[in-house]
């Protein structure tokens, strides 16, 4: 999915990334293995960080039992089900955390605000050097829609989860352009001009 120009950066890049990991969450609501043009953007991105060397990894919500809630496991609080522990495992062992959200009716996706709601309610767990889970990750988000709304739904989407890391006041937030993209998954390949990610990067400062 890389374009020559893309290709020529990721091979002359004199960065080792080789030991992060990334973990890419789409939050759209079509089930696999429905088609998602959410899907489209992140392969994009994931195809980025591939060429650098990044691990990914790839979790569409909408296929697990994910529980309403914001407790780290909803089946101590009156679920029967509830898949978030081991998805949050993944979170923890990655570097990168990047959620993808379609726009409806000029919002985030139900299951992105799920997907925050439970990244929450991970935040005050520690790591084995005692500071908060969150800390040192570098988080984003892509949003893809038809509808005004993409700026909106990336603040709602990277603020809360930046705030949900006590270090969030010694991080960032850039907001990335906003401008009509492609429409992802379709055999017409879009001119790389009007290629947009629209990402909000969240980094230590």
């Amino acid at each position: 999915m890389l374009t020559p120009h893309r290709d020529d950066l990721a091979a002359s890049s004199a960065w080792d990334f080789s030991d992060l990991v990334a973990l890419y969450v789409n939050c759209t609501l079509k089930r696999s293995p429905e088609m998602s043009h959410t899907q489209g953007l992140l392969e994009l991105s994931a195809s980025i960080m591939r060429a650098n060397d990044v691990a990914v990894e790839e979790v569409r919500a909408v296929d697990h039992h994910i529980a309403t809630g914001v407790w780290p496991d909803m089946r101590e609080h009156g679920w029967h089900a509830d898949e978030w522990p081991e998805i949050d495992e993944r979170v923890q062992a990655a570097d990168i955390l990047v959620i993808g959200t379609p726009i409806w009716l000029g919002e985030k996706s139900s299951v992105c605000t799920r997907i925050i709601e439970r990244l929450y309610g991970n935040s005050s767990q520690l790591n084995a050097a005692g500071q908060y889970a969150y800390y040192g990750k570098v988080g984003g988000c892509l949003v893809t829609g038809n509808e005004d709304g993409i700026k909106h739904c990336s603040m709602s989407s990277s603020t809360p989860s930046s705030t949900s890391a006590t270090s969030s006041r010694r991080r960032r937030t850039r907001v990335g352009s906003a401008r009509q993209g492609p429409v992802h998954r379709t055999s017409i390949p879009a001119p790389e001009a009007r290629r947009t990610t629209s990402p909000i990067a969240t980094r230590r400062s």
